[in-house]
This record gives C-alpha cells, sequence and structure tokens, in this order.
C-alpha cells in the first residue's frame, strides 16, 4: 500500500515539475499563423511583452507582404502624449544600442511616405535635437522657392512699396516705378504731373531738382475717387523762386 501510494505521489510530483507555468492570457503559448493571437477572443490578449531574440548577421525578424496593395506590417497602440521621456512609449520605437542608423526608409516611388497629425499650427511633424544640416532636405525653400529667391521677392516687394519718377526738365520721363501707362506730363513752364498707380495718400513724398543751379520744388498729390492712381502735381522754381523748367527726382516712400 506505501508503495502504490510513494508512486502515485511521484508521478503527480514529476507532472506537476514537467507543467509549464503559467503566465498569463495565451503566453507561453506556440504563435499560430493567418489568425489573431493568441486567441480569436478579443478580450484575451497577452500580458508580456513578447520577445524574439536573434544574433545573426542580417535581422532579428523579418515581415514582408507579396501582394500588390498590402502592406508589411502595422502597429497600434494607444500611449498617451509624451514619449518614452513621459513613460508613454510610442507605438513603433528603434533603438540603436550602437553609433549605426536608428532606421532606414526607403521606396521606388516619389514620395517617400507621409507624416499625419492633428491638423493646426499647433501641430509639428517631428522634434529632434540635432542641429546640422540635413543632406537633401530643402529646408531652405517656401513655396519652391530658395531663400535667395525670397530675399529678391522681398526686394522686389519693398521697390514697389516704393514708386519713384526721374524727370527731364521738358517732362520727358527716365526711370520710373509705379507710374501708370504716358503718366508723366508737362502742360506749362516748370508745371508737371506724375500719375502713380494705387493711393499714395499714406505714402511720404520727397522731390529734389537735379543739375548743379539753385532750385526750389513743390508737390501736391491728389488721389482720384476711385483710389486707383494718384496724381503728384509738380512745380519747379528757380534759385530766386520764379517758374522754371528743372529736371528732377520724384520718389513716394509708402
Amino acid at each position: 500500500m506505501r508503495t502504490r501510494t510513494k508512486a502515485a505521489l511521484a508521478v503527480t510530483t514529476a507532472a506537476l515539475l514537467g507543467a509549464p507555468l503559467a503566465l498569463g492570457a495565451g503566453e507561453g503559448a506556440p504563435l499560430g499563423g493567418g489568425e489573431r493571437n493568441p486567441s480569436a477572443n478579443a478580450s484575451v490578449e497577452y500580458n508580456r511583452e513578447t520577445q524574439i531574440i536573434a544574433d545573426n548577421q542580417t535581422y532579428g525578424t523579418r515581415q514582408s507582404n507579396k501582394s500588390s496593395n498590402g502592406g508589411g506590417a502595422i502597429y497600434g497602440c494607444r500611449s498617451r502624449a509624451g514619449g518614452s521621456a513621459a513613460n508613454n512609449e510610442p507605438c513603433i520605437r528603434a533603438n540603436n544600442l550602437n553609433d549605426g542608423l536608428a532606421f532606414e526608409l526607403e521606396t521606388n516611388g516619389t514620395i517617400a511616405g507621409t507624416l499625419t497629425a492633428k491638423p493646426g499650427d499647433g501641430s509639428r511633424p517631428f522634434i529632434t535635437n540635432a542641429t546640422g544640416v540635413a543632406t537633401g532636405l530643402n529646408a531652405d525653400r517656401v513655396d519652391g522657392k530658395n531663400a535667395v529667391d525670397l530675399v529678391k521677392d522681398a526686394a522686389v516687394a519693398t521697390q514697389a512699396l516704393n514708386p519713384l519718377a526721374v524727370v527731364k526738365a521738358d517732362g520727358v520721363a527716365g526711370r520710373t516705378r509705379g507710374v501708370e501707362t504716358n503718366g508723366v506730363s508737362r502742360s506749362a513752364t516748370g508745371d508737371y504731373d506724375v500719375r502713380f498707380s494705387g493711393d499714395l495718400s499714406t505714402c511720404a513724398l520727397a522731390a529734389t531738382t537735379t543739375g548743379t543751379a539753385p532750385g526750389q520744388i513743390a508737390v501736391t498729390p491728389t488721389v482720384a475717387a476711385d483710389k486707383k492712381t494718384t496724381t503728384v502735381g509738380v512745380r519747379t522754381f528757380d534759385g530766386s523762386g520764379a517758374v522754371a523748367d528743372r529736371g528732377y527726382h520724384l520718389l513716394a516712400s509708402c
């Protein structure tokens, strides 16, 4: 009787020692291809990390899809903001413990990928602590224009805000900017009109006579009723204050 009892205890002990440790819902079970793991029951999930550790010269794992419209892998999570620094692990983290690359993204298409965040000025595509130049990244372009082009555009825009007219004593226009076609005229001795495009009522007008002889000049702007043009009446005088034809430069600073 004692022999049978000892034998039964020995078998029971061996069975217990040989049974796998219960780790939770599905832990320790093999992965099944083409199905939900660890179970088709959505309420049954792994309670611990599933680790795949390799030591070879290529990759630890490889996921691929030969379909023409199927992806290689998808990772989803419900982590909150802050990332690893806030103990909120991101859905994907690539950590190279050596000094090589952490990731490579490559495609035969013309778009490597997209970064989609919540719309709005408060959203950013990514954050980096790197301060070096990103090779191949057109960071100096805005709307397809280089920084040099933007500087030129700014100069042109600035010039557009400063219309000018260079006029000879006989009323013939030289260099002009912002002046209407045939906008310079002389109606009498020392009496000129320069018609600029736009409303120059808020602009400061500056005029100087040209040449070495003393002279005086006066300007009077008149804005058209439709605000589309401004006619500047220019009156020139000699050094004694008598009306005289004089060449002049007229500049509007807006």
